[in-house]
């Protein structure tokens, strides 16, 4: 994990690095009155993190990042198969009661709906509770009734940027996308299979564990 907190010390090296790049260690050393050795976690750490780049017989270069772009860089580097937890899905012909029960077994704010393993839609709270307050026989009906159809689901895969598929849960409000790959169907029509789910809930996480380091 990429720290934000630097020295003094690693400050000012950044400060003589942009001054008087190339510049080498033992360069710098002598700027700051130090030994070779007593930079070199300094160095090391500036160079591991990105901000100093290191060439060879050439000496450090100034890599123009401050320690937000690096950490910026990092959490745009996370892929959402790192954070993605098990979907919750139901087939189309399953009862919107069914459906109601397996929503709050699992605790999710979404189900999504397949057909002969193919993602056909996807159902959410807000629409269990429309129905739920009618007059339908929730029993009867079947959640394909009831579910927002593809394509008009909002969806991710697996090596999209976290960051991405956050970007695009704030922006359609939804709680959760579905993580899919493409498959073709005996048909010849490419469809999708869900793989994964990538939720309000995963996103929180990963930001926790991000502060803790």
């Amino acid at each position: 994990m990429i720290k934000i907190q630097l020295t003094n010390r690693q400050h000012i090296i950044i400060d003589i690095v942009k001054k008087h790049q190339p510049i080498t260690g033992e360069q710098i050393a002598e700027k700051l009155n130090v030994t070779r050795a007593t930079l070199r976690p300094d160095l090391a750490i500036l160079t591991m993190s990105g901000i100093l780049e290191a060439r060879p017989k050439v000496g450090y270069f100034y890599t123009g990042k401050s320690p937000l772009n690096l950490v910026e860089d990092y959490i745009k580097s996370i892929k959402v198969k790192d954070v993605k937890s098990l979907p919750v899905v139901v087939e189309e012909n399953t009862s919107v009661y069914d459906a109601i029960v397996t929503l709050f077994l699992k605790d999710v704010g979404t189900i999504f709906v397949q057909d002969k393993g193919f993602l056909t839609g996807a159902v959410s709270r807000k629409d269990f509770l429309k129905i739920a307050i009618g007059n339908t026989d929730i029993y009867k009906v079947p959640v394909g009734i009831i579910m927002t159809r593809m394509p008009n689901i909002v969806t991710t895969y697996d090596d999209e940027p976290v960051y991405n598929a956050a970007v695009k849960i704030i922006e359609h409000e939804v709680d959760s996308l579905p993580v899919v790959e493409p498959v073709m169907g005996s048909n010849g029509k490419q469809g999708y299979k869900v793989t994964g789910r990538i939720s309000k809930t995963n996103i929180t996480k990963l930001f926790v564990k991000l502060g803790e380091g």
